[in-house]
C-alpha cells in the first residue's frame, strides 16, 4: 500500500478542547478521572465525559488518579494489521480496574502474557505514541477553552513538536512494584 493511507494511523487520540487537558497531564506522566461534584454523588468515571454518567449532573471535574490499578481482563493479541500495531504483537490488550472505581481500557507491559493474572496488581506508566507527535499546550488565555495542537491527533493539526513541547503520552499499565 502507498501514498496517504499508508501512513493512517489507528492509535491516535481524538484531542479537543474538552480532553486537552487529560492528554496534557498524560504528558506530565499523570492519569486524569472525572469526578462528579453534585451533592449525593462524587462518583468517579473514565473515559472522560462532560457530564456524569451516575446522575446526570454536568458538575463534573478533573482529578488526578493516583495510578494503582489491577488487571480485570485482558486478551492477547497475536494478530493486528493496522498501523502500527503490527509492530507490536504480541500484546496485551486489557481492562483494568482503577483505585478509584472505573475501569479503563489499556495496555499491559513489561510482563510475559503467561503472567497476566486476573486481580493482578497494576501501576501506570506512560508510552510515547510517536516521536514527532506532542501534546497539546495550555489555552492561550484564561477562559479561552480552546488548546493549542488540540485540533485532534487523529489529523496531527498542531501537534508536531515547538519549544517546550512535551512528548504525546499513552497511559498503560505494568505489574506494580517495577
Amino acid at each position: 500500500m502507498s501514498g496517504p493511507a499508508a501512513q493512517q494511523r489507528f492509535d491516535l487520540p481524538d484531542i479537543d478542547a474538552f480532553t486537552a487537558p487529560y492528554w496534557q497531564a498524560a504528558a506530565e506522566g499523570r492519569l486524569l478521572v472525572r469526578r462528579c461534584r453534585a451533592e449525593g454523588c462524587g462518583a468517579v468515571h473514565h473515559y472522560p465525559r462532560e457530564f456524569c454518567p451516575h446522575c446526570w449532573s454536568a458538575d463534573v471535574d478533573w482529578e488526578e488518579a493516583d495510578g494503582r490499578a489491577t488487571l480485570y481482563t485482558w486478551s492477547v493479541v497475536h494478530r493486528n494489521d493496522l498501523p502500527p500495531f503490527a509492530a507490536r504483537v504480541p500484546y496485551a490488550a486489557a481492562v483494568v480496574e482503577l483505585a478509584e472505581g472505573p475501569r479503563m481500557m489499556t495496555e499491559v507491559t513489561d510482563c510475559p502474557p503467561e503472567a497476566l493474572r486476573t486481580g493482578m496488581a497494576l501501576r501506570v506508566a506512560f508510552r510515547p505514541v510517536d516521536a514527532a507527535l506532542t501534546a497539546p499546550t495550555a489555552p492561550t488565555a484564561p477562559g479561552d477553552g480552546d488548546a493549542k495542537g488540540a485540533k485532534g491527533a487523529k489529523g496531527m493539526e498542531g501537534m508536531e513538536g515547538g519549544e517546550g513541547a512535551r512528548p504525546l503520552l499513552v497511559p498503560v499499565f505494568r505489574p506494580a512494584g517495577e
